[in-house]
């Protein structure tokens, strides 16, 4: 089955690092998952491949040139290369980029964030939007606002829990869980009061509006063999802050 690439996934030819260097590529893509969630790049697999060339070698100093140069050309971006061998033999670089606790870009100063599967550059307001969402919690996470959970459209709980339990993509031992559960279980609610997530799919009009700034959300849709075959983004600037999220999480 194919490695699906995804808003912590992406795969990259071993040639960005070797043959046909560009730094600044690699660069721009750290600073994409910095200022997200944190990801991981496979550099050594193609695009439309599952694994690495049988014969492909990772040369060890290789992985001091990656964490010298990213280092170089990027600000508030840590990076971890790893060299990993597949089963077929084969080596590539598991390159790590945790979640940047500041505002991460390019040493020239541009900004990028990854949504979904692609990766964005911000300009503008997005950039001291996203400056503004920097702290530990993840946006989707956090329960500043104070929204009780008690106060929850009741009919879009009902409809998304329904949906979930016919999901095939949901674990059974999910959908026994009560409408309640199910809220917390996919972090929408926490203790006592709704996430800014669970605001913005379960919240009523009057708790959304207190959100702050306009979400991009993405979905991305498979076939059966796993083959990415659509996607799509609901770009709604009458709401808050720019994140993206991807559905069928078990």
């Amino acid at each position: 089955m194919t490695t699906r690439e995804s808003h912590h996934l992406d795969r990259k030819s071993l040639r960005l690092v070797t043959t046909k260097a560009d730094f600044g590529e690699l660069a721009q893509d750290c600073v994409c998952f910095a200022n997200a969630a944190g990801g991981t790049l496979l550099i050594g697999i193609e695009d439309d491949a599952d694994a690495p060339p049988a014969d492909q070698r990772v040369e060890p100093a290789l992985l001091d040139r990656i964490r010298k140069r990213v280092g170089e050309l990027t600000v508030n971006v840590q990076v971890v290369p790893e060299v990993k061998r597949h089963d077929n033999g084969g080596e590539y670089i598991a390159l790590t980029i945790p979640r940047a606790t500041g505002i991460a870009s390019t040493s020239d100063g541009r900004y990028f964030l990854r949504v979904g599967d692609t990766c964005r550059p911000i300009v503008g307001d997005d950039v001291m939007r996203l400056a503004n969402e920097r702290p530990a919690t993840p946006w989707e996470e956090m329960t500043s606002l104070g929204v009780p959970r008690t106060s929850a459209d009741a009919a879009k709980v009902e409809s998304l829990c329904e949906r979930l339990r016919a999901s095939d993509r949901v674990k059974p031992s999910v959908k026994e869980k009560t409408d309640d559960e199910m809220l917390t279980h996919y972090g929408l609610a926490r203790g006592d009061v709704l996430t800014n997530l669970g605001v913005l799919l379960v919240g009523d009009r009057h708790a959304r509006a207190s959100l702050g700034s306009a979400p991009i959300v993405q979905a991305i849709k498979y076939d059966e063999r796993e083959v990415k075959v659509s996607k799509w983004s609901w770009d709604d600037r009458t709401r808050p802050s720019s994140w993206s999220t991807r559905s069928g999480t078990r």
